[in-house]
């Protein structure tokens, strides 16, 4: 492999996921839905804000998965913000299920672009699907903001630090 200055790089895999574990990240689950209607959702600890003129936000995803492009054929997605207690759900959506579905036993509503949200979460950002850029292994998917709801203030965000969830409250 060869660097962005030319120069060849030496990384090992896992010693950069390694050091990079030691900058907290926040963790939603992409939600929406497959081409026939089924809903789908993944953990993500990428997603961020792009720009505020226009609202645009997005993350990175594994050009392997499964989930995304279910999601991304729908044309829109829906970012739920865990909660700091909500690790069952953060793990039951990282994880792949090749059999059943990560919504069994959840009761869900819809957030205003029909996507679902997840049951406690702390907030929803509604995007309609912008564009997508090929960065290394990974795809940037861009999300154009059509509309966001704090559902709870009180509850702190989940992080994900040194490989563990944990709170992101700032007193």
């Amino acid at each position: 492999m060869v660097g962005v200055s030319g120069e060849p790089t030496h990384i090992d895999a896992d010693d950069y996921r390694k050091a990079l574990g030691h900058l907290p990240t926040g963790v939603v689950v992409i939600t929406g839905h497959g081409p026939n209607g089924e809903p789908h959702g993944i953990t993500i600890g990428s997603f961020t804000s792009i720009s505020l003129t226009p609202p645009l936000a997005g993350f990175f995803i594994d050009r392997n998965s499964r989930t995304w492009p279910l999601i991304a054929a729908g044309g829109s997605f829906c970012a739920n913000v865990l909660g700091a207690t909500q690790g069952e759900l953060c793990w039951r959506f990282a994880k792949d299920h090749a059999e059943g579905s990560r919504f069994a036993g959840l009761t869900t509503s819809a957030s205003s672009n029909g996507s679902p949200v997840l049951p406690g979460v702390v907030a929803t950002i509604d995007c309609t699907l912008h564009a997508a850029h090929t960065v290394g292994d990974h795809d940037l998917i861009v999300g154009v903001v059509s509309d966001m709801r704090v559902l709870d203030a009180t509850q702190s965000a989940m992080v994900f630090f040194r490989g563990k969830t944990g709170d992101a409250h700032v007193a």
